[in-house]
């Protein structure tokens, strides 16, 4: 078989992999920009072209920055306690000393099994009132019962822990990775200068694991704006809409008050946002040693 006839059989190898991706990835992100740009009928599927009347009235709309501060809070009340406790769990389950590390590492990345509807069902149960299962132990400590959602900032919080709790175990993996793939002869030579625990962390481990630290960072800022779930099913409603994320307003103007085109037009608002601040968490992280060394290079030459 010559190499023509083997290169037919390799298009023909790869081709459903571009089929599920122009039907099912390709097709409706095209589909929904031309659809930011229009009004549908929900009863015919007729298209009114309107121009930049959804985009105009996305920045308008209050809703959608409070969505935005709504999204960013939750987010930055997750992220800190959820990256600083996987970072500590990592590095203790990294201890050979550590016994049934194998197991723990298991049971914590258990919550990420979990599908997302199921932790939001289950954190609106616990913390229901008046008979949820935290209530039932603030009750049993003689304090009286907690309405957290009927309080806006306590609603965020327990929405905050949900996230937390489904995520940290997921970068346990990430973490423990990096600190594994740190040499011993380099942690063995710092103990035999003096360099105590603390020294040993802020000063080899950390800078060490520079990348996977920005790569986790990177995908918790792009998936901590696009909460959804939890948000929609911890609580049926909180006052002043303090729980509503980007994605959920976005869910909501589409498929709960059937306006598509607005809807489409929010969605490509979020993804110009979450781009943003992805963009923005590369320059901030990126390394400015390697940017002097190109510039020097290029003066060299």
């Amino acid at each position: 078989m010559n190499a023509k006839k083997r290169s037919k059989y390799a298009y023909l190898y790869i081709a459903p992999f571009f089929i599920v991706f122009v039907v099912f990835s390709l097709f409706p992100i095209l589909y929904s920009l031309v659809l930011s740009f229009c009004n549908m009928d929900v009863l015919s599927g007729d298209l009114t072209f309107i121009g930049l009347d959804n985009y105009v009235r996305m920045i308008k709309s209050g809703y959608f920055f409070q969505s935005i501060g709504n999204t960013l809070l939750i987010w930055i009340m997750s992220i800190i306690p959820q990256l600083t406790i996987a970072f500590l769990l990592a590095l203790i389950l990294s201890n050979k000393w550590f016994r049934g590390r194998f197991i723990l590492r298991n049971v914590y990345y258990f919550p990420n099994l979990v599908t997302p509807v199921t932790i939001g069902l289950l954190f609106g149960a616990m913390f229901s009132y008046p008979g949820g299962a935290v209530n039932n132990i603030i009750s049993a400590l003689g304090l009286e019962a907690v309405d957290f959602q009927n309080h806006q900032m306590l609603a965020r919080m327990v929405i905050a822990i949900a996230i937390c709790w489904k995520n940290f175990g997921f970068n346990i993996i990430y973490f423990t990775a990096g600190i594994n793939s740190i040499s011993d002869d380099v942690i063995e030579a710092a103990e035999v200068d003096g360099a105590s625990s603390w020294q040993r962390t802020t000063k080899i481990t950390i800078p060490l694991m520079k990348p996977i630290l920005i790569y986790v960072l990177v995908t918790s800022i792009i998936g901590g704006l696009q909460m959804f779930d939890e948000s929609k099913l911890v609580f049926t409603s909180v006052p002043g809409d303090a729980t509503t994320t980007m994605v959920k307003y976005m869910y909501d103007s589409a498929f709960v008050r059937f306006q598509f085109g607005y809807g489409a037009a929010v969605a490509y608002g979020i993804f110009i946002i979450v781009a943003f601040f992805g963009v923005l968490s590369l320059l901030v992280t990126r390394d400015r040693k390697d940017d002097y060394g190109r510039k020097r290079g290029r003066k060299a030459k």
